[in-house]
């Protein structure tokens, strides 16, 4: 009896190290994403040039929104058939060019407000993590949930391009914040779950690649909060 509980206890040991070294790098993906994405859109917020290239021209910055769009929509469905040194360089590619998009944050907003909103909503964001890694509930009826929500949010964001309703864009705001909580909180428990489900053989390639993925769900999670509750609390310039 003694050696199956020492036993037991040593494959617990392996699979709780195996969870915190899988997680680990997810969010240090995610953190070298969203230093990249600051540092980026800092930069090209302090360029005159590079601010006249890319908002001046609206071929341009609809063909770098598209580029982005173009590289999420190939890592989620080839993630499995390239090589993790490629999927690597498309997610850092693609958080780089979202800091350029992103730069016109620092013209619309103050950097006391940013800096503010910045700080809670990473607060938020550890929270929600926190809750989906340590929750016993299932939440996968709640991500089901949230993802309708998110695709009503791209649907009225789309129609308000067209419309331009202040109205429509802060209710778009106050539901972006609580459908985006509920999505961090449903992608860390997918991720945790995935990394108990992990052999313990995994090729580091491949064990990159889920971790480029959870990286890049999270990062999305992240930035699409802080953009929300950055409308909502922001102070504008």
């Amino acid at each position: 009896m003694a050696n199956i509980q020492t036993a037991q206890k040593t494959a617990d040991a392996r699979v709780q190290v195996q969870i915190n070294s899988f997680i680990r790098s997810v969010y240090n993906w995610m953190a070298a994403g969203l230093g990249l994405t600051g540092l980026i859109a800092f930069y090209v917020s302090h360029s005159e040039s590079m601010l006249r290239l890319i908002f001046g021209n609206s071929i341009i910055f609809f063909g770098l929104i598209a580029a982005e769009l173009g590289m999420v929509f190939y890592l989620s469905a080839r993630v499995q058939k390239i090589q993790a040194s490629t999927a690597t360089a498309l997610f850092l590619i693609y958080s780089a060019l979202n800091g350029v998009t992103l730069s016109f944050i620092f013209l619309a907003y103050t950097p006391a407000s940013i800096t503010s909103t910045l700080f809670v909503c990473a607060a938020t964001f550890v929270a929600c993590s926190i809750f989906g890694f340590t929750t016993k509930r299932d939440l996968t009826s709640l991500g089901s949930f949230m993802f309708m929500g998110l695709i009503g949010i791209i649907i009225a964001s789309l129609v308000n391009l067209f419309i331009q309703s202040s109205a429509i864009t802060t209710i778009v705001s106050y539901i972006g914040v609580l459908v985006f909580v509920g999505l961090t909180a449903y992608d860390t428990q997918k991720l945790k779950h995935m990394a108990i489900t992990q052999p313990a053989d995994i090729e580091a390639g491949v064990a990159r690649k889920g971790a480029i993925m959870g990286a890049l769900s999270l990062y999305l999670d992240f930035i699409n909060l802080f953009l929300m509750l950055l409308y909502i609390m922001g102070g504008r310039r």
